[in-house]
């Protein structure tokens, strides 16, 4: 027994004198781990992990999205910048030249897209051409069928239903102009300080269901913040019910996808001869570094994942709409229309194929009266913040807000239309459930985003490896 013992111990001797000097500390963490070591595994709320979302985002999505977000039909964008901001009045646009948003001609627009009835299928257009404006001062044209009229007023409804998420611009209004997407990308203009500060801080402390006492981490409007402010709130936070704590993550998300975006897409360098955009290493840590940031950018991070799993499920709640024999991409070059349809289904269905959904039956699951009081808060909070979209001091970055907001609105209106979408018919006018043009270039520009945000954050990984 003591030559047993004598050997154990004297192995467990050899193991520990080959092994790291006793004593010596282990390497520093690389800024890559700072930022990426929590935002890894399975995600709050949800059945699905990180590394599986990366996988099928970056080598079978992202790709063929991108292509998809190319064509006439998703690149043009109609918006009105010129709204006045209903909450105050000291609002300062901003003065710089990446702030400047260049509307399109009107020769540079597809004729099909400028139709006046372009949110529906072509066959529609023809219908309603002739009767949308006296329709639009409370009358429908009598000469059409009563099959066409009771569809003109029924497109109308829904288009001012009360299950919409988002208060949108009247595109119908002067001030409503084209605009490209691929010619005004999103990226950093310098819109940047105590305006930017505020619009985000009125979203989060007036909309996203917290109480005034508790403040969030990190808050630059806030005074004297610590770690027990930070732990208070999350504390908080973990208390809600998973409706409100789902509206917060999402808010964080989109926060963060924002915030990648314009970390990948610096202005590096400027020269009288060109611009140089690319990834600022420095300002990504900044916004989500572990130590920097006191542990809230990961949690950022991961929120931005959450977000995308919601409107990656949307997506797959909505294809029946989309696979309907009706609906075009009408642009009015019908190859391309053609092509790019049958492209939007391989992408829908690959959508589709996805194994770990989010699964969204737990919402608004208890009793039926205060579920019902619950969603129309949830929607009359997320209208409000789209009305904030009007008080950003930066053009570009209210015109990426508007969008993203109202694509994020728009895939909640799926969420919660599963029954609506179940029940269309296969063919003919969808009376209880239908998607506009803007809804449709929204939903999928909006989830462009977040998608590449995903891709992305496997570039900043990477450039971060090497950093200490």
């Amino acid at each position: 027994m003591g030559r047993r013992w004598g050997f154990l111990i004297g192995l467990v001797g050899a193991v520990w004198l080959l092994g790291p000097s006793h004593g010596e500390q282990r390497p520093p963490e690389t800024a890559a781990q700072r930022c990426f070591c929590q935002v890894s595994g399975y995600l709050d709320d949800c059945t699905c992990d990180v590394e599986t979302i990366d996988r099928f985002n970056n080598y079978r999505l992202f790709p063929r999205l991108q292509k998809l977000l190319e064509s006439d039909y998703f690149r043009y964008y109609k918006v009105n910048l010129k709204r006045p901001c209903p909450f105050w009045n000291d609002i300062s646009q901003c003065g710089r030249r990446d702030c400047a948003v260049k509307p399109c001609q009107s020769d540079e627009v597809p004729d099909g897209i400028k139709s006046a009835s372009y949110k529906y299928s072509e066959v529609a257009n023809n219908l309603i051409e002739e009767c949308e404006q006296a329709e639009r001062l409370g009358a429908v044209d009598e000469s059409l069928s009563e099959e066409t009229q009771k569809a003109v007023l029924q497109w109308t409804k829904h288009d001012d239903s009360s299950d919409n998420f988002c208060e949108a611009d009247d595109i119908q209004s002067p001030d409503a102009e084209y605009v490209d997407l691929l010619l005004n990308p999103e990226r950093y203009t310098g819109y940047k300080g105590p305006d930017a500060w505020k619009i985000w801080n009125v979203i989060y402390e007036e909309n996203c269901f917290k109480p005034q006492t508790i403040k969030r981490p990190l808050n630059p409007l806030a005074s004297g913040q610590g770690k027990s402010e930070e732990n208070t709130f999350y504390s908080w936070l973990e208390g809600l019910c998973v409706e409100k704590r789902a509206f917060y993550r999402l808010i964080s998300g989109l926060h963060a996808s924002i915030n990648v975006h314009l970390s990948a897409r610096y202005l590096l360098q400027e020269t009288w001869l060109e611009k140089k955009w690319g990834h600022n290493i420095t300002e990504f840590q900044q916004r989500f570094d572990g130590i920097l940031t006191e542990g809230e950018g990961p949690r950022r991070l991961k929120n931005l994942y959450f977000l995308y799993l919601i409107e990656l499920r949307a997506l797959s709640k909505v294809v029946p709409f989309f696979e309907r024999p009706d609906f075009q991409l009408f642009t009015g070059n019908k190859v391309h229309d053609a092509e790019n349809k049958m492209l939007l289904l391989e992408i829908l269905h690959e959508i589709k194929s996805f194994p770990l959904h989010f699964d969204e039956n737990s919402f608004f699951a208890g009793d039926k009266k205060e579920a019902n009081k619950l969603k129309e808060d949830f929607r009359l909070h997320f209208r409000n913040i789209s009305r904030i979209m009007d008080c950003v001091g930066c053009f570009k970055c209210r015109l990426w807000g508007k969008l993203q907001i109202q694509g994020l609105g728009t895939a909640l209106k799926i969420l919660f239309s599963e029954k609506l979408i179940a029940n269309m018919p296969e063919s003919g006018p969808s009376y209880e459930f239908h998607l506009t043009r803007q809804e449709i270039v929204s939903l999928f520009n909006a989830f462009g985003r977040i998608s590449t945000s995903v891709k992305e954050l496997e570039n900043f990984r990477n450039l971060l490896q090497n950093i200490h």
